[in-house]
């Protein structure tokens, strides 16, 4: 009998995309999935056998390479949808690859491209929730559209994606992995709206976490761009890249950078200018982060490079950057 596994990252676009797709196939799968910054979790399919489908969404491969060649090498046929840096695409018989990295794709529009439209309203609250308002503005969306359904999936979206953010599952209100089955019962996003209690938990403490993101000391200022820094809590590692968007969306020409305490350094989450969605990943991977064109992080900035990474992110310029993704690492 055939195994199916759904890998995903536990933010909106990962989250919604599997949900597009186990709407269409209802065949029974195992979920593995994890917080916003668990990105190598391809490495947690330990039982997928020859024959076995693994469905792979929204995780870099680059990250994932070596549990991917691992999972090919075995005879698993891997289904991969993402849109981060690839770092070059491994030819084989049992990878069906969907990946695009350009700055206004997300995976769910992937999956959404790929099944036709079929669960739309579920690829609108990815898409919004990965920050791509203007790009979800411009789909068709039917099915008995009142005036506030937009509105509607685009605070869901930005509410599922602010669940993803935190060190464990401690700091979230709660886990990605049980958010799912939530979700999943809907085939229509606005009914899990209505009927489930979670939204309403989530929406409450994503609002005292911007209150107090708000109040961030404000590292450098720049006419391109903001560094911002936020003390290391338990709201901070909640709301880093859900203030990150806020600041985005709130001042669209310039960038924005977010950081906060951790370990021996410092995280970092980087958006891009709206109105030049480019060269976040770029800036992030000078200093051993990764992400994608509008939108990268850096898990770990050591504390003595904090004055080198400003003076990277003030230089950097941002109407200039091409929309293609930094330079592909070997594969």
């Amino acid at each position: 009998m055939v195994r199916c596994f759904d890998v995903c990252n536990g933010d909106a676009d990962g989250l919604c995309a599997v949900v597009q797709w186990r709407l269409e196939d209802t065949r029974p799968a195992e979920l593995v999935t994890g917080l916003k910054r668990d990105l190598a979790l391809l490495d947690r399919v330990v039982d997928a056998q020859a024959g076995d489908e693994v469905n792979v969404f929204d995780l870099s491969m680059q990250r994932n390479r070596a549990g991917l060649l691992r999972l090919l090498t075995r005879g698993v046929h891997v289904r991969y949808f993402d849109h981060h840096a690839s770092g070059g695409l491994p030819s084989h018989p049992c990878l069906e690859s969907h990946v695009d990295e350009a700055s206004d794709a997300c995976t769910s529009l992937l999956v959404d491209a790929h099944l036709g439209g079929a669960h739309r309203a579920w690829a609108l609250v990815g898409a919004y929730g990965d920050n791509l308002a203007a790009v979800a503005d411009r789909l068709d969306f039917d099915g008995g559209v009142e005036p506030g359904d937009r509105a509607g999936l685009r605070r869901l979206g930005e509410l599922i994606n602010y669940n993803a953010y935190g060190d464990d599952e401690r700091d979230v209100c709660i886990p990605p992995r049980l958010l799912y089955p939530l979700m999943a019962r809907y085939a229509d996003p606005r009914d899990m709206m209505a009927h489930e209690s979670i939204v309403e938990d989530i929406d409450a403490m994503r609002r005292s976490d911007l209150r107090q993101a708000a109040r961030a000391t404000l590292l450098w200022q720049g006419p391109a761009g903001r560094v911002h820094m936020l003390p290391d809590a338990p709201w901070s590692r909640r709301v880093l890249g859900c203030f990150a968007n806020h600041l985005a969306t709130e001042a669209p020409g310039l960038a924005h950078a977010v950081l906060r305490p951790g370990g021996e350094g410092y995280v970092a989450s980087v958006r891009a200018p709206l109105a030049h969605p480019q060269g976040a990943h770029a800036l992030c991977r000078r200093f051993g982060g990764a992400g994608r064109a509008r939108a990268a992080g850096i898990d770990s900035l050591g504390a003595g490079d904090l004055r080198r990474f400003i003076a990277a992110f003030a230089s950097t310029s941002w109407s200039s950057m091409p929309d293609a993704p930094a330079a592909s690492e070997p594969s």
